[in-house]
């Protein structure tokens, strides 16, 4: 029996223990938000799909509080009145704008305040009413809303075209109904490219006039050589040949100039002699 009541109470205390954590941690994360809070009222205009009360209200970015509640305006059932609980050092002018801030595409949103400039009065409230903000029209537009403007402004775009689409499409279908009545004509162009190309094997025209310029040009190197050669040759013989040929033609120059002399001083020896 004093077993039993032994595991008892260890459990008991466990369990204490626990719950005493998860209080401690609860009391740790909500201790400054909790200390000075003041009431803001923000008055949005149509659907606020994804608000919640509990979501999160952030300034600037940095979370400062959250939803308390949401109701229904009474006297406009357009409107949706969001009840805020903020830090009170937080800084919230009278030209602080608010609005909606989606989180990805889980839908969930919470409430965005910015701006206000710092020589702006505090946002005040009138009464025993708390201080109220009036969020942007577009700012309780959620996702899928956004989505939908997107697809009605291309709907109204393609309306807006609809002949211009109408003929684009039409010249798109006279262009496949020719290719696709020329469809052997087309196979025609492409057999006769893959003739003058030679495919993958390269045995077409122009790989055959390829290999011909190609001959030519080593013919053509072979016959350079061959003349290089010839010249070479002349160049080592024929202008010796030509030289000495160049002296025998001086001398026989030489000796005729001497005949002529002889004879203008002595003409008489052309008929008598010497």
């Amino acid at each position: 029996m004093e077993t039993k009541a032994n595991y008892v109470v260890t459990g008991l205390f466990t369990l204490a223990v626990i719950v005493g954590a998860f209080g401690f941690l609860y009391w740790f994360q909500r201790a400054g938000d909790r200390g000075h809070e003041t009431a803001y009222r923000v008055v949005f205009t149509g659907s606020v799909a994804g608000l919640n009360t509990g979501s999160d209200v952030t300034f600037n970015g940095i979370r400062v509080g959250q939803v308390a509640g949401l109701t229904l305006d009474p006297q406009d059932p357009r409107k949706v009145v969001a009840l805020l609980k903020v830090q009170s050092a937080v800084p919230v002018r009278a030209d602080t704008k608010a609005g909606l801030v989606f989180q990805g595409l889980t839908g969930l949103a919470e409430v965005s305040l910015s701006g206000g400039l710092a020589r702006a009065e505090p946002l005040s409230g009138e009464g025993t009413e708390p201080p109220t903000l009036y969020a942007d029209a577009n700012a309780s537009a959620d996702v899928t809303q956004q989505a939908r403007d997107v697809l009605s402004k291309i709907d109204s775009m393609v309306a807006d075209n609809e002949i211009a689409l109408r003929a684009s499409l039409q010249n798109i279908q006279k262009v496949t109904n020719t290719l696709a009545q020329n469809s052997q004509r087309l196979d025609q162009v492409m057999a006769g490219l893959q003739n003058l190309t030679g495919g993958t094997d390269g045995n077409g025209q122009i790989g055959k006039a390829a290999d011909s310029i190609r001959k030519l040009a080593d013919d053509l190197d072979k016959q350079s050589t061959q003349i290089s050669a010839g010249l070479n040759q002349f160049s080592n013989q024929g202008l010796k040949q030509f030289e000495a040929f160049a002296v025998d033609g001086r001398r026989t120059l030489a000796e005729l100039q001497k005949t002529i002399k002889n004879i203008n001083q002595h003409p008489n020896s052309l008929i008598f002699g010497r």
